[in-house]
């Protein structure tokens, strides 16, 4: 059988051509097929943690602060609520949030703004006392003394004054003591004083509410509206006049604090 030259020539071309591009593809679906990953089982303690975390200051932070998982106590500090078999329901949050929002209100509003008020009130103390100085009496003392409370009125007046006493005075050790003391007395007996203040502001007041409630059923008679009220208010007592005006058991001033 006869085959020419050219005939064999491009049957040639046309196989080699084949075979490169057979070539060509079977290179591109090598370099596109993913390799596949190898599956490892991990402790879910450790599942916040970097993979392959063979740096030295990766083991360093395991060492320092173990289990510190950031899912996990994220997942904890959820507020999502959790079966628990005990009555008490609330302990079904391992972290509750309310405590955290007090405390910043604490330690922001009640802080900056309530020492401001205290300096105003001091501040306003003060300042009576220079321009008015001491109330005067009218005519020297006669000696002669006048029961105006009974026992049991005096005796739950001062309780509540000295009750009210202590809790404002362990009050402002605790919300404010840190800033002016514990600079000058050490973080040890700043710490003992303060843990003495706290008991007592605790059990002091108890005392404090009852009293007022006592306080309150024996003095809310005396205490009501009168005629003349209005006209001590209009004339404040009479510091501004320097004239004395009428007035009942209490004053209106007297009245109005109650």
């Amino acid at each position: 059988m006869n085959v020419s030259f050219g005939s064999m020539l491009r049957t040639i071309l046309v196989v080699s051509s084949l075979a490169v591009s057979s070539f060509s593809f079977a290179q591109q679906g090598t370099a596109q097929s993913p390799t596949p990953q190898k599956v490892e089982s991990v402790n879910i303690m450790d599942v916040g943690r970097a993979p392959n975390a063979t740096s030295q200051a990766a083991i360093e932070a395991g060492n320092n602060q173990p289990g510190n998982n950031a899912p996990i106590w994220r997942a904890v500090n959820s507020e999502t609520v959790n079966y628990v078999s005990i009555p008490n329901k609330e302990a079904g949050v391992l972290i509750q949030k309310t405590g955290q929002e007090w405390r910043l209100i604490r330690n922001g509003v009640i802080t900056v703004y309530g020492a401001w008020l205290l300096t105003f009130a001091l501040c306003g103390v003060v300042a009576m006392y220079v321009l008015k100085g001491t109330i005067k009496l009218h005519e020297p003392m006669s000696g002669r003394k006048i029961q105006r409370f009974t026992l049991l009125e005096r005796i739950t007046h001062w309780t509540m004054a000295f009750t009210f006493v202590a809790l404002a005075f362990t009050g402002i050790m605790i919300l404010w003591g840190k800033y002016f003391l514990l600079p000058l007395t050490g973080p040890a007996f700043f710490g003992a004083f303060l843990l003495v203040c706290k008991n007592v502001h605790n059990f002091v007041g108890p005392a404090f509410t009852v009293s007022i409630v006592v306080f309150f059923l024996l003095f809310v008679r005396r205490n009501l509206p009168e005629k003349g009220d209005l006209d001590w208010a209009l004339g404040f007592g009479g510091l501004i006049s320097g004239k004395h005006i009428p007035a009942g058991f209490f004053n209106f001033g007297e009245k109005f604090w109650f």
